[in-house]
């Protein structure tokens, strides 16, 4: 990172406007006397300015990286590729991961998937980088990712939409839609994704692989661009159950205070030491409210409910339930975050989060200026929901979002009643089946349209932090159907039991 200039007082211009946008009536001399007050501040701000930027050591070199062409990318999932070795031991040896591209992985250009990014190339490796490579795993490069990862469909990203690799004229699901296809496609063994709608478990449910949303807080978030710090996970995705826990026992685990997302009181977990008990004895809630919305497809309703009966099999209790607050969780979701994804996009960008956590100043510098100069790059998705919350914001403030925070309470109040009777509850990850990526030329409310149809049973998760689960279950027409399983707060492993179970009879 290159050194920047020296902070210098604020003009009389800069003084007028900031006393006019925070309201203030302040005469010139008045202006002139603050001005003259803000000297100590200004030294405070050089010292830190000409002070290096601590970073974490790249163990482990780079290799060539390089962007495929249109021949060598299949599904067009790659956004770069490397070879990057971790320790010659570990968990992980001999396991092959790709890492989403809104996850830093230093001297790899990173793009999250639009073209304001272009050309950013991180300094730094994530926390779930180091975590990988210093327990033996080989990162095989970036996968696509949906543009600011703000899109349930894989038809959104700057490099063009992503392919399902059971039929490519349909989508991946997003936005690790790169991820999905890769490990779909056999590509690699592992990827690690984001979730803050769904964004691990839908791709999983629309190209049939295995992806957990882990409980909030679990993974730390740091050195990933997020959308809002109160819904923002990562989370592994595989071909297998195992290969799933496996990730997360390594990627897991507190960050020594850079993620404002973790309790530091939690306690490490080993995710596959009791992953073959099985759910004998374990009571099930199939939730009445995730199945015949008005997008769900008769034959996703049909093979989840099949599929959940099977459990009784392995000894579970199943039975049908009501949470009639899980059909308000999307709009609860989606406002409670407003405001906080109007300061991501409009201030720091999405490498810089609010809270006392870990910031990427590199990223920051990158976004203040490319948003300015490619504004109009950004997304049909992420244009409509800046638009609204900065009217909402200048009507209202905040009003919305708090309330919304508030009802979060009131929406994770209504699972953990549940979870008081019951272990586990389930429903399709998805209503739908993957849908046909919408042709190059498609109108903007058919591109907003495909992006965020496919979040009903997804999001609330998000917002209230459970585990959850999406696990391949079978296909119709040809195309994959996934199925939920969510649990208990902290209590992934137990998810994870579910749907190793589940594998096993289904193989």
């Amino acid at each position: 990172m290159k050194k920047r200039q020296e902070v210098n007082q604020p003009t009389k211009e800069e003084m007028q406007k900031a006393a006019k946008d925070l309201y203030f009536t302040m005469q010139e001399d008045e202006l002139q006397m603050y001005s003259e007050f803000m000297g100590g501040l200004l030294r405070d701000v050089n010292f830190v300015n000409n002070f290096k930027q601590p970073l974490n050591d790249r163990k482990y070199p780079r290799g060539k990286v390089t962007r495929p062409t249109q021949k060598d990318n299949p599904y067009n999932a790659w956004y770069q590729k490397c070879i990057i070795k971790g320790a010659s031991e570990g968990k992980l040896k001999g396991k092959t991961i790709v890492i989403k591209d809104n996850i830093s992985v230093a001297d790899v250009p990173m793009m999250n998937g639009s073209d304001v990014y272009e050309g950013f190339i991180p300094d730094e490796d994530a926390t779930i980088v180091t975590r990988i490579l210093d327990e033996g795993g080989e990162i095989l490069g970036k996968a696509v990712c949906e543009n600011f990862c703000f899109s349930g469909g894989s038809h959104t990203s700057a490099t063009g939409p992503v392919r399902n690799p059971h039929n490519e004229k349909h989508m991946t699901g997003g936005s690790s839609s790169g991820c999905a296809a890769l490990i779909v496609g056999g590509h690699c063994d592992m990827g690690v994704g984001s979730d803050q709608g769904g964004s691990v478990r839908m791709p999983a449910s629309f190209s049939g692989c295995y992806g957990i949303k882990p409980t909030y807080g679990l993974v730390p978030y740091t050195g990933a661009g997020g959308i809002e710090e109160s819904v923002d996970h990562l989370g592994p995705m595989s071909a297998s159950t195992e290969d799933c826990a496996l990730l997360l026992e390594v990627i897991a685990g507190y960050d020594d205070g850079r993620d404002p997302r973790q309790n530091s009181s939690r306690e490490p977990q080993s995710f596959t030491k009791n992953l073959d008990l099985g759910i004998k004895g374990l009571k099930i809630g199939i939730v009445e409210e995730g199945f015949g919305t008005p997008s769900s497809e008769a034959d996703v309703d049909d093979e989840v409910k099949r599929s959940s009966e099977e459990l009784r099999q392995l000894g579970a209790q199943v039975e049908n339930i009501s949470i009639p607050m899980h059909l308000q969780g999307g709009a609860i979701m989606m406002t409670s975050i407003l405001d906080g994804t109007l300061s991501t996009f409009s201030d720091n960008g999405p490498f810089g989060p609010a809270g006392s956590g870990y910031k990427s100043p590199n990223a920051i510098e990158f976004y203040q200026n490319a948003r300015k100069e490619r504004a109009d790059k950004m997304p049909v998705t992420v244009k409509t929901v800046l638009l609204f919350g900065h009217i909402m914001r200048a009507r209202y403030g905040n009003y919305y979002s708090a309330k919304a925070q508030n009802l979060v309470r009131l929406l994770k109040e209504s699972y953990d009643q549940v979870f008081k009777e019951h272990d586990l509850i389930i429903m399709p990850t998805t209503p739908m089946k993957a849908h046909l990526i919408p042709p190059a030329d498609a109108t903007p409310a058919t591109i907003l349209g495909n992006a965020l149809d496919m979040l009903t049973n997804t999001c609330p998760f998000d917002s209230t932090g459970h585990p959850s689960m999406s696990i391949p279950i079978g296909t119709s027409g040809g195309l994959p159907i996934g199925m939920m399983i969510t649990g208990r707060m902290g209590e992934d492993d137990t998810v994870l039991r579910a749907a190793q179970a589940f594998e096993k009879l289904d193989s």
